[in-house]
Order: structure tokens, then C-alpha cells, then sequence
């Protein structure tokens, strides 16, 4: 039976739970969690483990009164979120307002300037953020403002800010973060616009207003010839633009203006808003909104992690028996099956084993055959040549009750850049019923993670 893929806030919240359990696991209450069983399985996946993980997670949640504790953090960040929408909305209003002046007249470029001109900086910054993986660039000041305040406080840990704090490394770091963070600074530009733009519309549907401009240090041709290269996209799309007459006839000093002028000024002024501000960022949020939901689907959970190791041993063990492939055809009897201990995955079938100083002691799974055990250089050498020409999988069985070191991790390294084989890092002991120590078996998977190896492809006894 297929198992449903967790979501986002699920994965959360087993994060959640995580950071509470290393701080306040004395102060937890685990009656709900004793009743869940261990699942033997034939293969380990992803999926299933992390859907055990969640009903842990809610069970705990429940048992204790946690979900306050655990939603408030998304609330708070929203309502953050909304704060900043509403100062956006109130500085558009007064810098759309700032450009009219008493005397019914509407400096044009200096309306441009106070609503366009923050925007188009904040999205270089914002652009330069992206290209260069620079989060605070990417994020800007008052997105980075609204996550910063509710998470950031310094308090002693109680289950609400350790809920806080792993939520906070969730959604608003890494990649994750930095689309999240991205749609809130594009809501934001997106409210001052259209909180300016609609205001201007007002302003001008009931009042008569005379559009002037003017400079200082310019020359006299800079901002005509700026109309003009602004207004080339309007004309594509039908929108009336001042002709050279027109903005002569609107430069500062001159107060006689026709219904016709005006009229073309509106009309530009409302084009240049939408085309060169809402209808961008109106494209980037969507595209910020869009790149979010795509890395939530692919975060996943840090396997490598303590916490999961010993939850992996616990929740999820292998289903597996050993068989007799060599049976002796003059015995009378039938052989007697050998049962080992349980181990947290299966062995891929066809697999090509290679084995690192092992001794003869050593116990491998199932029916694995060790092709190869490396123990000085020509055999490594030998090894290499063989992994080259293979396809498949390729087990590296690593006696369990050792110390992984530098050379070991170097022969591991070597073996993955020689071959073109999906690798599983096989952790063998000389009696499989006894237990590797925890601390051990987590340098191993510490290994594995440094030389690319996924935790759920590292078979332990």
C-alpha cells in the first residue's frame, strides 16, 4: 500500500518536536508514544519513516497541549506580515500625496521618483540577492524586520520558544527561507504601488489637476527624451503618451494647460505605475510564490541527525532472514535456519560487494558475497579498476565495532569517484546479535554524510 508523501507543516512540526525533545524530554509526556509499534519492513523509505515520525509528532503534541506552542509561530509571522502590508499601503498614500501640491498641480517626475524609484532599488537589491545567494539581499529590510522581531527575543527555553526557534530554522532559512522571505518583500512593493496608484486615480477623478515638471542641473532635454523612452512600451499597448508639444506646454512656470494635456499625463503616469511597477512585481511574487511551494516539496528531513538515527532504530527495523545457499546435498536432514538480528534496510539484489580491512570474522547479510576486501594498496588499486565498469549498486561493507578514520573515509571517497554505481555504506559486525554502540554507529553515519552517501542507503546490524 502506497504511503501518503508528508507535507511541509507536517515535516515541521516533527522538526518541532525535535528541538522541544532535546531540551524538555524529561518534562514530556511519552504514554501515547510507548503504544506505537515497531514496524519490521522489508525495505526502508523515506516516505514511510517520516510518516511514523509525524504520528509520533502529533501523538506527543496531543499528549502534551502543545499545539499552541507549536502553531503560534506561523501566526505571528503572518500577523508580522500583515503589519508591514499596512505601513506599505500608508507610506504609498503619503508619497503619492507628497507629489500634489497645494496649487492643484502634480509634479510628475518627482511622483515617479518617490514611488518608483525605492521600488526599482529594491529590486536590484532584490536581483543581486538571487543571482548571488545573498539572503539578505534577496530578503530586504522590512521583510528581514517582520521575521527578525517575533523570533529573536532573548528568553529562557520553554516549550513556546523552542517551538519558535526550530520553526524559525525551518521556513525562514536556506532556500526555503529565502522564498518566503522573497513573497513577503514583493507583497510588500506590491502594496505601496497599488496603495499610491489607487490614491493618484482618486485624486485625479476629483480634482483637475495641471501636470507640471522641471529641473535644475539637468539638461532641458533629459526628462523629454525620458517621456519618450519611458513611453515606448505604453504605445505597443495602446496608451496615449504626451507629444513633444504636450510636454513642452508642461514645463514648471507655464499654468495654462488643455483638457487634452492633462488628460495624456494621466494616462502616462498610470501606464509607467503599472508597467514598470505593479505588473513586475505583480510577476515576481508569483514566481517567489511558486519557488516556495517547489522547495517545500523537496525539503527533507536530516536523517543524519542523532535524534533520527535512534528514532530509525526504534520505529523502523528490517525484516530479513538469512538462508542456507550452500547446503550439504548427502545431508538427511533439513539445514536448520539462521535467523539474525534485525537491521534498518535491505540489501539491493545483484549488488557488487567490496569489503574495507575486514577480517574473516566478519558476518555479511543475507546472501552477499564480498568480491573484494581492500586491505593495502594494490587491493585498493585492484578495486578501483573493478568498480569502473560496474553498474547497479555497490555495497561497502565497513566492520561496525571500528573507529572510522580519515584513511577509511578516503578509501570510501576514492571507491564513489571511481564508480558510477548507486553506493550503500553496510556496517558489519562479527556477531550481528550484538549491538553496535550508539556513539560508534553515529560516527559511521557521520561518515556517510561526508562522503555523499545517503542515510536511508547506510545498512546497520
Amino acid at each position: 500500500m502506497s504511503v501518503k508523501k508528508n507535507s511541509f507543516d507536517d515535516l515541521v512540526r516533527v522538526e518541532q518536536i525535535r528541538t522541544i525533545e532535546a531540551v524538555k524530554s524529561e518534562e514530556l509526556s511519552y504514554a501515547g508514544v510507548a503504544d506505537i509499534r515497531n514496524q519490521s519492513m522489508a525495505d526502508f523509505k523515506y516516505a514511510d519513516f517520516t510518516q511514523r515520525l509525524t504520528t509520533r509528532a502529533n501523538s506527543l503534541i496531543r499528549d502534551n497541549e502543545l499545539d499552541d506552542a507549536i502553531t503560534k509561530p506561523r501566526q505571528q509571522f503572518r500577523r508580522a506580515g500583515q503589519i508591514c502590508l499596512i505601513i506599505a499601503a500608508i507610506l504609498g498614500c503619503l508619497a503619492a500625496a507628497n507629489a500634489v501640491s497645494v496649487s492643484q498641480t502634480l509634479n510628475i517626475y518627482w511622483l515617479l521618483s518617490v514611488l518608483l524609484g525605492f521600488h526599482l532599488l529594491s529590486l536590484i537589491l532584490w536581483t543581486t540577492g538571487i543571482v548571488l545567494n545573498l539572503q539578505g539581499l534577496s530578503s530586504g529590510v522590512a521583510a528581514q524586520l517582520a521575521g527578525w522581531w517575533p523570533f529573536r527575543k532573548k528568553e529562557k527555553d520553554t516549550m513556546e520558544s523552542l517551538a519558535r526557534l526550530a520553526w524559525w530554522e525551518s521556513c525562514l532559512t536556506g532556500i526555503i527561507g529565502k522564498w518566503r522571505v522573497s513573497v513577503l518583500t514583493h507583497q510588500f512593493w506590491l502594496t505601496y504601488l497599488a496603495a499610491g496608484l489607487v490614491l493618484l486615480v482618486l485624486l485625479m477623478l476629483a480634482k483637475q489637476y495641471n501636470f507640471i515638471w522641471g529641473t535644475t542641473l539637468l539638461p532641458e532635454h533629459s526628462l523629454p527624451r525620458l517621456t519618450e523612452s519611458l513611453g515606448k512600451p505604453l504605445v505597443l499597448i495602446g496608451f496615449e503618451i504626451p507629444d513633444s508639444r504636450q510636454i513642452a506646454a508642461s514645463r514648471m512656470g507655464i499654468v495654462e494647460q488643455d483638457a487634452e494635456t492633462r488628460g495624456a499625463w494621466a494616462r502616462f503616469l498610470i501606464g509607467v505605475l503599472l508597467i514598470y511597477g505593479l505588473f513586475p512585481r505583480l510577476v515576481l511574487l508569483v514566481l517567489s510564490a511558486l519557488m516556495l511551494k517547489w522547495s517545500e516539496r523537496r525539503f527533507k528531513l536530516d536523517l543524519y541527525l542523532p535524534y533520527y538515527i535512534d528514532l530509525r532504530q526504534r520505529l523502523m527495523t528490517r525484516k530479513d532472514s538469512s538462508k542456507i545457499i550452500d547446503a550439504d546435498p548427502l545431508a538427511n536432514k533439513k539445514p536448520a535456519e539462521v535467523n539474525y538480528a534485525t537491521v534498518n534496510n535491505t540489501v539491493p539484489d545483484q549488488a557488487y560487494a567490496v569489503g574495507i580491512e575486514l577480517d574473516e570474522k566478519i558476518v555479511w547479510p543475507g546472501s552477499v558475497v564480498c568480491h573484494l576486501n581492500i586491505v593495502d594498496q594494490q587491493t585498493q588499486a585492484e578495486a578501483l579498476q573493478l568498480v569502473k565498469s560496474l553498474n547497479g549498486s555497490l555495497l561497502i561493507g565497513v566492520a561496525a565495532h571500528r573507529l572510522p578514520d580519515r584513511g577509511i573515509q578516503r578509501i570510501v571517497s576514492d571507491l564513489l569517484a571511481a564508480t558510477r554505481c548507486s553506493p550503500w555504506l553496510v556496517l558489519l559486525n562479527k556477531n550481528p546479535a550484538v549491538p553496535v554502540a550508539h556513539s560508534r554507529e553515529q560516527a559511521w553515519f557521520r561518515l556517510a554524510q561526508a562522503c555523499g552517501i545517503p542515510a536511508e542507503q547506510v545498512i546497520t546490524q
